[in-house]
Order: C-alpha cells, then structure tokens, then sequence
C-alpha cells in the first residue's frame, strides 16, 4: 500500500539500504514483489 501513495521508496535488509528508486519501479520490481511483499507477477 506504501507503495501506491509514494514517490521515492527504500528498501532495508538488515539495517542497510538495499534498494531505492521510484516507489512504482519498486513496485513493480520481481525481487520486491517475490521477497518483500509476497506474491508473484
């Protein structure tokens, strides 16, 4: 959903940035989708 709404987003693993851009090019990003949010496109 945080997503959806933002602009920039972050991604965090272990304290650290592991990835940042865009929230809808995150979004849409298979390693995001599979390992954060859960679900398969």
């Amino acid at each position: 959903a945080a997503l959806q709404v933002a602009d920039h987003a972050y991604v965090l693993e272990t304290g650290q940035i592991a990835l940042h851009g865009p929230a809808a090019q995150l979004a849409t990003d298979p390693r995001v989708v599979e390992t954060y949010l859960g679900a398969r496109r």
